[in-house]
Order: structure tokens, then C-alpha cells, then sequence
């Protein structure tokens, strides 16, 4: 190997060595077939969709236990209909065993089905730690949010860390993906600034359609200017191919100082599949000269 890649992997392996992934329900046989490119113990994220019940969501989550990896199902506050629903879900995802780690977000209706503004009330209402939940995943917008403000983003961030601590409860932020790292980077900076030192999983897009990827960033309010384009690979002239992140995780590793910065780790969203995106990680570590170690979910191995 040479040195530069050498250089390169040195660079990329910290953010690479406890790596999470999304998927949905529809998404078990895509694991299946992922399943040798995944390091056991790897965070694998279950999203939850208004088109999906309960039902699936679980499935999805017993199947990430029975690969060897850790479920980290979704809860979103504002389509819960009642506590017994919130109450019915976290009790059934106890008894499989795939209850300790949770991610709480508000979720996409603009008005609440039930009692649960958003994630931070959901926290607040003590359910979580009730059933046995011991870690939370929480939002974070580098680029802001199309629907709400800043100083809003800003104030949930604070009082979900510390409603958290307040409830004994480990946390990490993941957020939404983005195609440019120095904005991700000076977020970063602001959060630790404003005193949160969870550890920060940064959301990046797995490759996809460039035409997808600029779907999902239109959707999520993610800037995808010409330079910004030209940056992280691709034209936004020139819909037909595909576009993966390598770029960006380089100019991510590139600008990264955990004195700075503390704990960061890449969590990747599988608009191009499960199993394409765990093969491009895995192509990529071996790329950028990353050794192949099993995962351990390292971040969290201190947890009661």
C-alpha cells in the first residue's frame, strides 16, 4: 500500500471504525444480502413510515438483532395517536430484546396525532426509560430546517440533552445528511460550544441516482448549488449517473479535530439500498487502506 493511501485511511479510519446505517421494513432482504458486508455490532437505524405499522417496524428490528448487529428503531412523536401506542410499541420491543437504543424524532405531520408535540415531549414523558430504553438518538440540522427556525433547532437540541441526563439516559445526534463537510464542521464546533458533548453521528447520503439524491435534498431543505455539486462529485445538470460520498467523507476527515470537534461518526442513509451501501463502505475502507475490524458499537459499550 502506498503512502498516500496510507495517509488517507489514517484520516477517514476514525470516522469509519463504529459506522451506522438506515433502513425501512421493506429493507429485510436487502440486509440479508448486506449481511457479509456488515461488521457485527454495526448501529443499523429503523425508520419509521407513515405506511408502515407496527408489525414491520418490529420485524425489521428482530431482523437487525438476528444479523448480529444492533437495532435502533425510530419513534416519531407527532404520528403516536396516545400514550397506550407508544406504551403497546416500546413494551413489544422489550419483550423481542430490541428496546435498549431508540432514535426520537418529531416526525413529518404538521399537526400531532396525539399528545406528542414533538421528540422532546416524548422524552419527557418517562415512557422510554419505563421500558428499558437506555440510549437516544436525537436530530441534528447542520443546514437548518426547512420549517423551523435556528434559535428554535437550537433550544430543542439543549433541552433534549438535558432531559436525557436528566433521565440517566445516553444519547447521540445524527443528522441530516448533507453534500458540503465545512458547514457540517462549524456545526459541530457550535454544538460542542454550546456545551453538548454527545457524540455526533453525521448523516451522509450512501451512493444513489443523482436524481434521487437531489429529490431527497430538495425535500430536506439540504443545499445542492453548482459548486457545491462540483465539490462533492457530481453536475446538476447531469441527472443520469450516480454519486457516492466519497468526497465528502475525505474532505470531512480532512478538516476533523477531535479537540475541536470530540466524538464524530458517519451514520449513512441507504437511498441506493442496504446492501449497495454496505458494499460501497466496505469497497471504500479497503480503498482508503481502513482496516477491516469487526464492529463493536464502541460508543456505547460503557452502557449499564
Amino acid at each position: 500500500m502506498d503512502s498516500l493511501a496510507t495517509a488517507a485511511g489514517s484520516a477517514v479510519a476514525p470516522l469509519l471504525e463504529d459506522f451506522s446505517l438506515e433502513m425501512t421494513g421493506k429493507d429485510i432482504s436487502g440486509l440479508d444480502g448486506a449481511r457479509a458486508c456488515i461488521p457485527p455490532g454495526t448501529r443499523i437505524n429503523i425508520t419509521f413510515l407513515g405506511n408502515e405499522d407496527p408489525g414491520t417496524r418490529l420485524a425489521a428490528a428482530r431482523a437487525v438483532r438476528r444479523s448480529g448487529c444492533v437495532p435502533v428503531p425510530h419513534i416519531s412523536a407527532r404520528r403516536l395517536r396516545s400514550r397506550s401506542e407508544l406504551d403497546a410499541f416500546l413494551a413489544a420491543l422489550r419483550s423481542d430484546g430490541t428496546a435498549d437504543n431508540v432514535f426520537v424524532v418529531g416526525g413529518d405531520p404538521a399537526t400531532p396525532h396525539g399528545p406528542y408535540d414533538d421528540s422532546l415531549a416524548l422524552i419527557r414523558s418517562g415512557a422510554l426509560r419505563a421500558h428499558g430504553v437506555r440510549h437516544v438518538g436525537i436530530s441534528g440540522y447542520p443546514e437548518g430546517h426547512p420549517a423551523i427556525a435556528h434559535p428554535v433547532l437550537w433550544s430543542a437540541m439543549e433541552d433534549k440533552t438535558a432531559a436525557l441526563a436528566g433521565d440517566d439516559l445516553s444519547g447521540d445526534i445524527i443528522t441530516q445528511f448533507g453534500f458540503d463537510a465545512d458547514p457540517v464542521l462549524a456545526w459541530v464546533e457550535e454544538v460542542r460550544g454550546r456545551g453538548i458533548d454527545a457524540p455526533v453521528r453525521i448523516g451522509v447520503p450512501g451512493p444513489a441516482g443523482i436524481r434521487r439524491l437531489l429529490t431527497y435534498a430538495a425535500r430536506f431543505g439540504v443545499g445542492t448549488s453548482a459548486s457545491i455539486a462540483r465539490k462533492y462529485g457530481f453536475s446538476i445538470t447531469n441527472l443520469m449517473g450516480t454519486a457516492g460520498p466519497d468526497r465528502f467523507i475525505r474532505a470531512l476527515a480532512g478538516g476533523y479535530d477531535p479537540t475541536r470537534h470530540g466524538v464524530l461518526k458517519l451514520h449513512f442513509y441507504t437511498f441506493g439500498g442496504i446492501e449497495n451501501t454496505s458494499r460501497w463502505i466496505a469497497d471504500f475502507r479497503a480503498a482508503e487502506g481502513v482496516p477491516s475490524t469487526e464492529g463493536t458499537g464502541g460508543l456505547h459499550r460503557s452502557l449499564p
